[in-house]
């Protein structure tokens, strides 16, 4: 019999009406992250009262709306059943409702379906004039000459040796040894993580983020029923105290974070900071999800878990959709061989094989020089770009976090007494999609925060629009 956790007692002050919605907001929760699983008993009526500290009447009336509305039964004579066939899953009611209308989906969406003349100043990404889009055309059309499989059929179950091969090469520049056989590819970052959390993680387990992280790691982690506690996250990585504290409270599954570049941040992981991080990790057998995405905008390397950890406890993720195409989507996951077994097993089971063609094409561009110099120019470029945004934003009161060194993102507090999710609202009808805050955060402690994406700022009238936002908020 499955038996509900003691629930705070609502206020003295409370209604019977807030009472009882209470009671049902708390089954219906555990009910969704499958705590209460298809079939299962719920408590009577005097020990569900017992439990939430509500009179009896106020628990019949909530099971009974619980059953108006199909999520329970009654059984004459045995008592309150969860029903078997549970509701869809909507990602929006598993998050925190605290303003639904500017959310992570809601800055992706914008981003996504933002009419052409939008300005984007809050997206993840470069400006596609940004991009080797001529490098890409060569590539194809190179492509298209050879007559090559891959224009036709299924790739291996691992993926492109030729490019594993060449992955493999470039995590040890970063200080990463691994083999071909410990790579596998995918058909982004995105699903890179997905394929992880299907692969180690049950509904209820608890998963540890930067707090703030990046918002999709959330939306993934409520996808999949995890249980997410947020670490403050400092200027050189995760608070270790709180770091630690967590591990011991919540006996965590897996760790997700950023490596180079944090996002939303803009900071680096220290030498320091990364040791004790895997000394912790080592000690409560925690494994971590290392995401390097945004590895090719740095100048200089910081520190990688995965290398301090030789791919034991740590899976490496990775792809190209930031510096190379976002529409050539390839991804990747490095991790221990048995590991790799399993998940090469479930990208199977879940998209059967991967893009041959899109792998064939990253791959032609890796390789005949073009990319490196593409890398050169454009870190140049954001580093200007990153330097004008940041003057621009101080004309306006915005401060940053931290001055990154180097990468997309600037971290920025509004001017005291700005809601971001306001700013965010007013100048979306302006034109402008921004990325406010608590979109990033699990705590929603960070209601004056937003991130700018500095490659996205160039417009003058992003700042205009900002500034009419920042005085009507």
């Amino acid at each position: 019999m499955n038996v509900l956790p003691v629930e705070a007692p609502a206020a003295a002050e409370a209604t019977n009406a807030g009472r009882t919605a209470h009671v049902i907001a708390a089954i219906r929760a555990r009910i969704a992250t499958r705590s209460l699983g298809p079939g299962a008993k719920l408590p009577s009526i005097r020990k569900g009262a017992d439990l939430f500290d509500v009179s009896p009447s106020t628990m019949v009336e909530a099971y009974e709306r619980l059953a108006a509305d199909c999520v329970i039964q009654a059984r004459p004579g045995s008592g309150f059943y969860v029903l078997s066939s549970p509701a869809p899953l909507v990602l929006a009611d598993l998050g925190p409702r605290l303003d639904r209308a500017v959310d992570p989906f809601w800055v992706t969406r914008q981003s996504l379906e933002a009419p052409a003349e939008s300005l984007k100043p809050g997206c993840g990404w470069m400006p596609p004039d940004w991009m080797p889009e001529q490098d890409l055309r060569r590539a194809l059309r190179s492509l298209a000459r050879t007559g090559a499989t891959s224009l036709t059929d299924y790739g291996t179950p691992l993926g492109l040796l030729p490019l594993r091969q060449h992955l493999t090469r470039r995590m040890a520049e970063t200080g990463i040894e691994a083999s071909p056989s410990q790579v596998l590819l995918v058909e982004s970052g995105t699903q890179a993580i997905d394929l992880v959390c299907r692969f180690l993680l049950e509904p209820g387990d608890c998963v540890l983020v930067d707090d703030p992280c990046y918002f999709n790691f959330l939306a993934l982690l409520r996808a999949h029923r995890a249980k997410i506690v947020g670490i403050p996250f400092t200027p050189s990585g995760p608070d270790l105290d709180a770091f630690a504290e967590a591990v011991a409270t919540h006996r965590p599954r897996l760790y997700v974070t950023n490596s180079a570049f944090h996002n939303p941040t803009g900071a680096t992981l220290s030498a320091a900071t990364a040791h004790r991080l895997m000394k912790i990790a080592e000690a409560a057998d925690l494994t971590i999800v290392e995401d390097d995405i945004f590895c090719d905008f740095e100048q200089q390397p910081a520190p990688r878990l995965a290398a301090l950890d030789g791919l034991q406890r740590v899976i490496h993720v990775g792809s190209f959709s930031k510096t190379l195409s976002a529409a050539t989507r390839i991804g990747y996951i490095a991790a221990r061989p048995d590991w790799i077994d399993g998940l090469t097993d479930l990208k199977i089971a879940s998209s059967f094989a991967g893009p041959a063609l899109a792998a064939e094409l990253v791959l032609s561009v890796l390789k005949d020089g073009s990319y490196r110099r593409h890398l050169q120019a454009m870190r140049s470029r954001l580093a200007a770009a990153m330097g004008e945004t940041r003057r621009r934003l101080a004309r306006l009161g915005i401060a940053p976090f931290i001055e990154p060194r180097g990468g997309l993102f600037l971290w920025c507090s509004l001017p005291e007494g700005h809601d971001a999710t306001d700013v965010a609202r007013l100048a979306l009808a302006d034109g402008v999609v921004l990325a406010p805050g608590n979109v990033f955060s699990v705590s929603q402690n960070a209601p004056s925060m937003m991130r700018f994406n500095a490659a996205q700022c160039a417009d003058p009238r992003v700042f205009t629009v900002l500034e009419r936002a920042l005085c009507r908020a």
